[in-house]
């Protein structure tokens, strides 16, 4: 039956290349398995039928039985349409198209009953249907029955071709009459019994031809169930395996300079979410097993101090360690951090860039060869081949969603033994998330900020208030602040982009001129060079508004400046808001976050908006975001290996269930590790082909 389901669309009654190749193309159905799981968004109830003149284009989908009296055209050009008279006992109604007209002259014979199945309009006073479902009386009656009706997703390209929902439904019922209902079983039946779950049989014809809705909850659920406890049982096998193929280098002691530094070089007193972190992080360091982190903490939370006690670790047990930064400008700034926060203590410390001249590299080779160099913090420029470590430890990656896997997996071979890993980032992700996007690293997290931060005050304006921000930004520039602008990139190729920001610049320049004020300004298409001296004006001051792409979300500390103005506000995610909010607010001075959008706003980008004015916490903000707008690419899933198209599931609603099957599948391995018992026989054997590409975090990080 596995390879019936793996058969190609093409040969499906109905469909043939034509067809099968626009399934492929536009939504991914090559075969009967994917038209399967090609699951419906809504349904719709098919057992009312209402009477000609009831219908009000106050209604939503309707259906109505009757003949088709006859057809004509209308309008010139564009407009041209087709239109047929539609009539039943009570009254008439148009029906109208713009395509296909030939075709459904054709097709549909005035004086036959037919069901006409659509939404409601009018025009001229006279109630119409555009382009409906038609479908012969007699023929409805012989389709696999069902009260409510599925809804499939479509795309316009299909519709052009006469594949709608119905056809889809159409394509569903032939092949479950193809397949006589035998749908192999991919759950052990220990676990659909323990947790009173439909077969996978019933499931999949429920879900398509449902009677009730209770039958659809029941449908989606163990579906929904399947789904998630396959990609969690995924994850936890390559943690549980990994634990038992790496053992790691044992850091036992904590040193001189480890207490050199906690007694004499702490810049602040430690917050107690990040004594909590240190102990995981020791404990992990000390028990003979690699240490596999994330560290998520919000911006200012003081992860960068964390990640050097756990360098200095493993530099008191004799092993080098390196920092891996995204940026320049981000590595930069950790180096000039560190590097002071070590003064004094002895640690020989190098920063090793793209831009790095030669004479240092060659310096720092050396260095990191005969073991004289115990800190090396870099961006990609660490991962070049011949960056060779002696004896690195413990590999620290900060805001390691910017990396690819290959660029990640790198760092894991300039060890011969392979160190300890502690990737960190600043995007707070709900915990449920957390768990399936990195469900094989222990997840530490720093939920405190450092005593006296001021929170961010944020405000919002539509693009009609403008002149109000201005007075403001004149207002804080006079008060000796600095201010940030920020326009919004998404994509480094899209020219709108380009142009919003230089508009902008040009726009900010004419309202603040020159000399009394200066302006910066950075973004992606500048060299290296030119986003340093750009940077390097604003940081030291001279620059009073640095005019910005999210270029900034990451690495720029600067606290004089306490504005943040974020242009077209609603094209952000939540997410994406908070951290380029975190950009202010380093100071001891009240700091402020301006949210510019235009004056028409959806009621989503309204919600975001109004999260954003409201709510200062992270994690609460990523929560909102994952149920506002779902996971998308958060921290870099697409690059993860891990197969987030998912079908039914939501990693954004379904949190509860996600907890559920985790738990579960920790019991299971628990129990049997390597899935070698029997009764887990098809748990193994659907793994396999679930995940054919296997990928581990652990390797990778």
């Amino acid at each position: 039956m596995q390879d019936f389901l793996e058969t190609n669309i093409t040969y499906l009654q109905g469909v043939g290349p034509k067809r099968a190749e626009l399934l492929s193309q536009e939504l991914g159905i090559m075969t009967f398995r994917d038209l399967l799981y090609h699951f419906p968004y809504k349904y719709i109830d098919r057992t009312r039928f209402y009477s000609i003149a009831e219908l009000s284009p106050d209604f939503p989908m309707v259906q109505v039985k009757g003949f088709i009296k006859g057809y004509y055209t209308e309008g010139q050009g564009k407009g041209k349409r087709l239109v047929a008279d539609f009539q039943d006992e009570t009254g008439t109604i148009k029906l109208i198209w713009f395509k296909g007209t030939k075709w459904i002259m054709g097709s549909y014979i005035p004086g036959v009953e037919y069901i006409v199945f659509g939404k409601p309009g009018v025009f001229n006073g006279i109630v119409n249907i555009i382009h409906p479902e038609i479908e012969a009386s007699e023929k409805a009656s012989t389709r696999i029955s069902s009260a409510l009706q599925a809804q499939y997703n479509t795309t316009e390209k299909l519709k052009n071709q006469f594949i709608t929902s119905k056809t889809i439904s159409r394509f569903m019922g032939t092949l479950m009459k193809q397949m006589k209902f035998r749908i192999p079983e991919t759950l052990p039946s220990y676990l659909i019994t323990a947790h009173n779950l439909m077969s996978l049989n019933e499931a999949i014809r429920k879900i398509h031809f449902p009677s009730t809705n209770a039958e659809i909850e029941r449908a989606r659920y163990r579906l929904k169930f399947e789904e998630l406890f396959y990609i969690e049982l995924n994850l936890l096998r390559f943690k549980t395996n990994r634990a038992r193929k790496y053992k790691g280098f044992v850091f036992s002691s904590v040193g001189d300079y480890f207490n050199s530094f906690y007694y004499n070089n702490l810049p602040f007193s430690l917050t107690g979410a990040q004594k909590k972190v240190i102990k995981e992080i020791r404990r992990d360091l000390g028990s003979g097993k690699q240490m596999n982190r994330l560290l998520q903490g919000d911006v200012g939370s003081g992860k960068t101090l964390v990640a050097l006690m756990s360098m200095l670790i493993a530099i008191d047990n004799g092993y080098q360690a390196c920092l891996m930064a995204p940026t320049e400008i981000l590595a930069s700034q950790h180096y000039n951090t560190i590097l002071k926060m070590l003064d004094g203590i002895g640690v020989k410390v190098s920063l090793l860039t793209g831009s790095s001249k030669r004479s240092l590299r060659k310096e720092i080779d050396e260095s990191l060869r005969d073991s004289s160099l115990q800190i090396l913090i870099g961006t990609h420029a660490l991962i070049e081949e011949n960056v060779v470590f002696n004896n690195l430890g413990l590999v620290i990656i900060d805001e390691q969603h910017r990396f690819g896997v290959a660029q990640r997996a790198r760092l894991w071979e300039k060890s011969t033994h392979p160190p300890h890993i502690l990737v960190m980032t600043a995007t707070p992700i709900p915990r449920t998330l957390a768990m399936t996007l990195y469900g094989d690293l222990d997840v530490s997290v720093i939920d405190e900020l450092p005593p006296g931060r001021i929170p961010v005050k944020t405000m919002h304006f539509y693009d009609s208030e403008r002149n109000k921000v201005f007075g403001f930004m004149r207002k804080k520039i006079d008060e000796g602040r600095q201010i940030f602008v920020v326009y919004p990139l998404i994509r480094e190729s899209e020219k709108m982009d380009y142009q919003n920001l230089e508009d902008g610049w040009d726009t900010i320049s004419r309202v603040f001129p020159a000399p009394k004020y200066c302006i910066s300004i950075v973004h992606g298409k500048m060299t290296p060079d030119e986003k340093e001296s750009s940077m390097r004006l604003f940081k030291e001051g001279h620059a009073n508004i640095l005019v910005a792409t999210t270029v900034i979300e990451v690495g720029v500390d600067i606290p004089n400046a306490s504005v943040m103005v974020i242009e077209s506000a609603e094209r952000f995610g939540l997410s994406q808001l908070h951290q380029l909010r975190g950009r202010v607010g380093r100071g001891s001075d009240q700091s402020y976050c301006l949210l510019m959008t235009s004056n028409k706003l959806s009621k989503e980008a309204i919600a975001r908006i109004r999260v954003m004015v409201r709510a200062s916490d992270g994690f609460e903000i990523a929560e909102t975001d994952l149920r506002l707008r779902g996971p998308g690419d958060i921290e870099g899933t697409l690059q993860s290996g891990i197969p987030f198209d998912l079908k039914i599931a939501s990693l954004g609603r379904d949190g509860q269930i996600i907890e559920h099957v985790r738990n579960i599948a920790e019991g299971i391995l628990e129990k049997d590790p390597l899935l070698e018992h029997e009764e887990n026989y098809v748990l193994k054997s659907e793994l396999g082909r679930l995940f054919s590409i296997k990928q581990s975090w652990s390797n990778i990080s």
